[in-house]
């Protein structure tokens, strides 16, 4: 059992006046700061479908790698989370490696797309992009890295056309949503998802965020908060911690067809390992995943647990199957010190040794 704390006069006055101290700097690092911007690499638009935008980025060298890299991230937040700021970038770290980097920007959805689907979002959207790029580069199959829900979707897609996918990865990507350890998929499976959807349309983002910080209260409303009363005398920090927050807080709304059936289909059903998922007409099955499969999940992620990820690797039908156990959490795995060491490098190898 740990000692209780004893606050002496002294310790309270000492504390008080360190608390002065940094908010009188404070003062002068918020006078100080520019506008913070988000992502640290050049990029190019090379495809479009509507809002879905397909983004090459562009590196400060020649990439060397024979198949190029499509990343797939959530539809809940924006996809620069891959390239936060110059030492937090996955993909700045895979370009310096050789890789061509590829990423589709989902955008922002508006009342236009209430009645988008999951077979909008696999076949269409991902589709497209996966043939955009297997076009341009005269190939039968890319490589494709899907990030939470983007590795639901590109576990699908992969499984409805293994042809088109040579290598496949992906990183904080639940397969069963019915783990003992996962809140939000208990939280979720007790929704009436068709009244919820019914009344509001799309799901508006700020729903989206009030359940993910009231999975950890204590931490994402009151701690942080607490927390940055220590760095307001450094710019830098601030500004990192500035830039952490505009992207929690720039979420798109939800289209709410797909909402729903991906709520009903994985969160509900628990469709990858009860079987029943379909995607339009044709229904997954993750045994057709047979290329190669490198599974990168966290091992302290509250969001994702390494529960709900481990299963894919007995449902999955390759022979060529992976892990990598990331000591981290859901968003310290794209942006720690750590994940910009061990990640980027640990998927261009795995790649390299498969031809990728």
């Amino acid at each position: 059992m740990s000692s209780p704390i004893h606050i002496t006069p002294q310790s309270f006055a000492q504390a008080s006046m360190h608390m002065q101290q940094k908010l009188a700097a404070g003062i002068n690092t918020l006078r100080s700061l520019d506008e913070v911007h988000f992502g640290a690499t050049a990029r190019e638009e090379v495809w479009r479908d509507g809002k879905v935008v397909l983004y090459r980025f562009v590196g400060d060298r020649e990439p060397t790698a024979r198949v190029p890299l499509l990343i797939c991230y959530a539809l809940v937040n924006r996809p620069y989370m891959v390239d936060l700021q110059d030492d937090k970038s996955i993909v700045r770290n895979l370009l310096a490696r050789g890789e061509d980097v590829y990423i589709i920007d989902w955008g922002y959805p508006d009342r236009s797309d209430r009645f988008l689907t999951l077979d909008d979002y696999i076949e269409r959207f991902l589709g497209g992009a996966v043939d955009h790029l297997r076009a341009a580069w005269d190939l039968d199959a890319v490589n494709l890295l899907g990030i939470c829900q983007g590795g639901v979707f590109s576990l699908c897609y992969a499984a409805l056309h293994p042809e088109r996918i040579a290598n496949l990865i992906t990183m904080v990507t639940p397969v069963d949503f019915h783990t003992d350890d996962n809140m939000l998929a208990r939280w979720t499976r007790s929704i009436d998802i068709d009244l919820f959807v019914d009344t509001l349309g799309n799901v508006p983002a700020d729903v989206m965020n009030m359940c993910y910080l009231t999975l950890k209260p204590w931490r994402l409303f009151v701690q942080k908060y607490v927390g940055l009363v220590d760095i307001l005398d450094d710019k830098a920090a601030v500004e990192d911690f500035l830039r952490m927050e505009k992207w929690i807080f720039d979420s798109p709304d939800q289209a709410g067809e797909a909402f729903r059936q991906f709520v009903k289909q994985f969160y509900q059903a628990n469709g990858f390992v009860n079987g029943g998922i379909t995607v339009g007409d044709r229904e997954v099955h993750l045994g057709m995943v047979e290329m190669p499969v490198l599974n990168i999940f966290a091992e302290q992620d509250h969001l994702v647990p390494p529960s709900a990820s481990r299963p894919m690797g007995a449902l999955v039908g390759s022979d060529d199957y992976s892990e990598l156990s990331f000591r981290g959490g859901h968003i310290g795995i794209y942006v720690s010190g750590r994940a910009q060491k061990e990640v980027p490098g640990a998927i261009h190898d795995w790649l390299r040794a498969r031809g990728g």
